[in-house]
């Protein structure tokens, strides 16, 4: 390629920036124009948008969605500037998810947002390299040592850190509040990490040290989801083209993600440390690729841990509100539990049906995944007869699912462990009615895992501790993000029970 300097590369420069707003600024323009137009959307609910915007009336974007499929006829509704469909039907969520499962991949518009974050890792990719890591992980993921190995390390993290910090806490009179969303993170985090790579980042040790690994890829994670929210992926890709404003954060920020990665697998395949029990140790067996091996563990460190910590702070805000469901655990616990301050075992957990019911409820009405998208790869018609073109984004929304009256009766709102309890013993619902773990071929291999930590958490803070909210009245608003993240986080005080 020929090679400019001197004046003639500083004016090539000029003329490509001056090239690349001039396209940022056309792709706005155009957005504009499209927004102006009327009607915008097929269905006459959609219209209001037009007349009224929805922070006005909402407190998250989510709330807004939920009151346009409420008014829907059939639960599903046509934006046509986003060029999505949106379903809260169950009966559309199988078929997206199961029944004709092949013509809704992940699709490529998605895999590029994350492409540089999550790589080839199975959260990210569709066909044959999708089959081939499902394989892999439902094999690891649903043998019976690695559920012990992961109830050990969610116990000693438990013992070690999170109940030593919040003793801690409970002892200062003058405390005025910690972030428990914030913990959650911390202890997800060194959990996963723990897990996946056999690293302990120590996030949660007494001091609340600052991990440089753990802002990285909190850095990764926002900025790879913000990307869905810019007008045209043309305006992303032009950034990361100019390598500036968040795209340069990202690279870097993933950069360092990477580093730290590659780390530790060249020492375990230099050291020959493969009879670990975390996740790399089991799959560098079978996957002599570094880098692909890299994708895979990354994947599995941002599902599991921001999702723990989303699910665990909507759980204790709710448990805030209603102090009878917080007695009913603990009566419940006495029962299984007797005396002994800590769970002695996987099983007992199991024995806890109002524990698994009211952490089902929470995430019902707050799922720590709000909606999830695919995209048709043909022309297409959903069971509630709406028309699906190929290249189409199709979105069904866990966050409004559990809100509709249809789905779950007149009490939908209304936070009610009970609902799945018939003669004290739990019941599930069908996936399809409460997607939450996803649902179909792609359901959440590391659903038992999440429950069990969720659930021993929990357990653990509501036996020791009152954990009460400093503002009562807070309403949960979200940020943009992957996963439902509470804008501000959750101030609690906490105090230590007298037994």
């Amino acid at each position: 390629m020929e090679q400019f300097d001197g004046l003639g590369s500083i004016s090539g420069v000029f003329s490509l920036l001056f090239f690349g707003f001039t396209l940022l600024f056309s792709l706005f323009s155009l957005l504009i124009f499209l927004l102006r137009q009327k009607p915008w959307c097929n269905c006459d609910i959609c219209k209001s948008y037009i007349t009224a915007s929805w922070a006005k009336e909402f407190v998250n974007l989510c709330d807004w969605y939920t009151h346009l499929l409420k008014k829907s006829p059939t639960g599903t509704i046509h934006i046509h500037v986003l060029g999505n469909i949106i379903t809260s039907n169950p009966e559309n969520v199988e078929y997206i998810l199961k029944t004709n499962f092949e013509n809704y991949p992940k699709g490529k518009p998605f895999s590029a947002l994350l492409g540089d974050l999550l790589g080839r890792g199975i959260f990210n990719v569709d066909g044959d390299s999708w089959r081939f890591q499902r394989k892999m992980a439902s094999l690891e993921l649903g043998s019976v040592s690695i559920r012990m190995y992961a109830f050990e390390l969610i116990m000693s993290e438990i013992k070690s850190r999170l109940i030593p910090l919040l003793s801690s806490i409970s002892c200062d009179k003058d405390q005025q509040g910690i972030d428990l969303q914030d913990v959650f993170r911390r202890f997800s985090f060194d959990n996963i990490c723990k897990f996946s790579f056999g690293l302990d980042p120590g996030c949660l040790k007494l001091s609340l040290p600052i991990s440089e690994f753990a802002l990285a890829f909190d850095t990764a994670s926002k900025l790879s989801a913000e990307r869905a929210l810019a007008a045209s992926s043309m305006i992303w890709k032009m950034k990361r083209f100019l390598n500036i404003g968040s795209e340069k954060k990202l690279k870097e920020a993933i950069q360092m993600v990477n580093e730290l990665a590659e780390g530790v697998i060249n020492h375990r395949r230099k050291e020959g440390c493969m009879d670990n029990k975390d996740l790399l140790s089991r799959f560098m067996g079978s996957i002599n690729d570094d880098k692909y091996l890299r994708d895979i563990v990354i994947s599995f460190l941002l599902a599991g841990r921001d999702t723990v910590a989303s699910g665990l702070t909507s759980f204790f805000w709710l448990l805030s509100k209603h102090p009878q469901v917080e007695s009913a655990i603990r009566e419940e616990s006495d029962r299984v539990m007797g005396s002994s301050e800590e769970l002695t075992s996987y099983e007992q957990l199991r024995e806890l049906h109002y524990l698994n019911a009211a952490v089902y409820e929470s995430m019902r009405l707050f799922p720590p995944v709000q909606f999830d998208s695919k995209f048709s790869q043909e022309d297409d018609i959903l069971p509630d007869g709406t028309f699906i073109r190929k290249g189409t984004r199709v979105t069904y929304h866990q966050y409004a699912m559990g809100r509709m009256e249809r789905i779950w009766g007149q009490d939908c709102l209304e936070f009610k462990p009970e609902r799945w309890l018939k003669n004290g013993v739990f019941v599930p619902e069908s996936s399809s009615k409460y997607p939450v773990f996803h649902a179909g071929f792609r359901v959440c291999l590391g659903k038992e895992m999440a429950l069990v930590e969720m659930k021993s958490v929990a357990l653990t803070m509501i036996r020791a501790f009152n954990v009460r909210v400093v503002d009562p009245n807070q309403v949960p608003r979200f940020s943009p993000g992957l996963t439902a993240t509470m804008r501000g986080g959750l101030p609690v005080v906490i105090q230590e029970r007298e037994t």
